[in-house]
């Protein structure tokens, strides 16, 4: 081996040397770097592992705050249609109480109307029964009995306001 230039007894040091120096690498280098390797792919899959919870705990949060929006927008539609009702229910009262006010009203001034057309037709037959007896006194040239006056006018009143209401 020495024609090929390879010093034997120096080979086999070398081989020795880094044999030893192997042994010594992998006992104190190898089995730490190999540790941490370890160590660091369990951090890395644990913190692959959170992350994929937290995702998961995202889109369960995210579909439950969709169905919270969704539930709120339902409890607002139904709030309005509450209102609505209310709102046209309280209308109709205050229509119905409108009506009945102006119907009381109504029939307070028909009263009214009729009892100032009684009273206009009764201070109007106190007049014709006075111009009346004063006419037949006149025409008589003499006083009859006021009584017996009155009782003519009051038939010839009902008979003139009977042929009014037939016609």
């Amino acid at each position: 081996m020495e024609a090929l230039g390879i010093n034997l007894p120096g080979l086999i040091t070398h081989i020795v040397s880094f044999l030893l120096l192997l042994i010594i690498l992998r006992l104190t280098l190898y089995k730490p770097i190999v540790n941490m390797l370890d160590q660091r792919s369990q951090r890395i899959r644990e913190s692959l592992e959170a992350a994929e919870r937290a995702r998961q705990e995202s889109a369960a949060s995210q579909e439950e705050v969709a169905a919270q929006l969704e539930a709120a927008r339902a409890e607002g539609q139904q709030l309005i249609a509450s209102a609505r009702e209310v709102a046209d229910r309280f209308r109709e009262e205050e229509t119905a109480k409108v009506r009945q006010e102006i119907d009381a009203e109504r029939s307070r001034a028909e009263a009214n109307i009729q009892r100032e057309r009684d009273a206009a037709i009764e201070q109007l037959r106190r007049e014709f029964a006075g111009l009346a007896i004063t006419a037949a006194e006149r025409v008589v040239e003499r006083s009859i009995d006021e009584q017996a006056h009155q009782d003519i006018i009051d038939r010839v009143l009902e008979e003139s306001a009977s042929r009014m209401n037939r016609n």
